[in-house]
């Protein structure tokens, strides 16, 4: 490496640093730096020098400029000591670039944690890795529901001519070309696009009527709901 590449490599270096004061039974930890990979043993660390008898920490996170995933187990370790020692443990500070991370995996972006010791009146500990996992699960049934929402809108159209094709064949209302579709939809285990698209292709000239198992399905629907 070059002496102006490793100049630019040193400069984007900004390990974590954490400085550490008691105030009574307080600890004030105050964070500055990237919250990355090997953020987890300095938080781990400075927790390990804390003195006997502190109740409750303070972690200022004003001064961390970066946070990754890997960063979010510091959130991890935080719970953990919650859970192994009898402390209340808070964090604020998140601002910039860190707070959209929290943000973004649906953690609270004023203090994450939401955790206490022993009596505490607050939320039940939940892992950032946790939260993380739930907010995935949520987006991709987000992504599935859209996607679906997409396929009705796009099948709109060949569904309002198959009802079309249904009203003439068969003298019914809008409303009953409808049932007629939906039940032989249900009947024959045919997705109603699918159905739509069949009953339409078959008004078409030359067109080809829609499978015998459809078109049995479409015969027993119209007897229950075609005038």
């Amino acid at each position: 490496m070059t002496s102006a590449g490793l100049a630019a490599h040193t400069m984007r270096l900004n390990a974590l640093v954490i400085d550490a004061r008691q105030k009574g039974r307080r600890a004030l930890l105050t964070a500055r730096g990237e919250l990355v990979h090997g953020g987890t043993d300095t938080l781990g660390d400075a927790l390990a020098a804390l003195p006997p008898g502190i109740t409750t920490i303070e972690l200022d996170l004003a001064g961390v400029s970066f946070l990754d995933t890997t960063g979010l187990t510091c959130l991890d370790l935080l719970n953990e000591y919650v859970g192994q020692h009898d402390v209340r443990v808070t964090t604020h500070g998140w601002r910039g670039q860190p707070r959209r991370v929290l943000e973004l995996v649906g953690l609270d972006a004023t203090d994450p944690l939401r955790t206490g010791g022993a009596g505490s009146a607050d939320l039940p500990v939940r892992t950032a890795s946790a939260v993380a996992r739930e907010r995935a699960e949520q987006l991709d049934m987000l992504r599935l529901e859209i996607a679906q929402l997409r396929q009705a809108l796009d099948s709109r159209p060949v569904i309002d001519q198959a009802r079309g094709v249904l009203m003439a064949a068969h003298g019914c209302t809008p409303d009953q070309a409808w049932q007629i579709l939906r039940e032989a939809s249900q009947h024959s285990n045919t997705k109603l696009h699918r159905i739509a698209a069949a009953v339409t292709a078959s008004a078409t000239p030359d067109g080809p009527p829609p499978p015998e198992p459809l078109r049995r399905a479409l015969r027993t629907a119209a007897a229950h709901h075609a005038p």
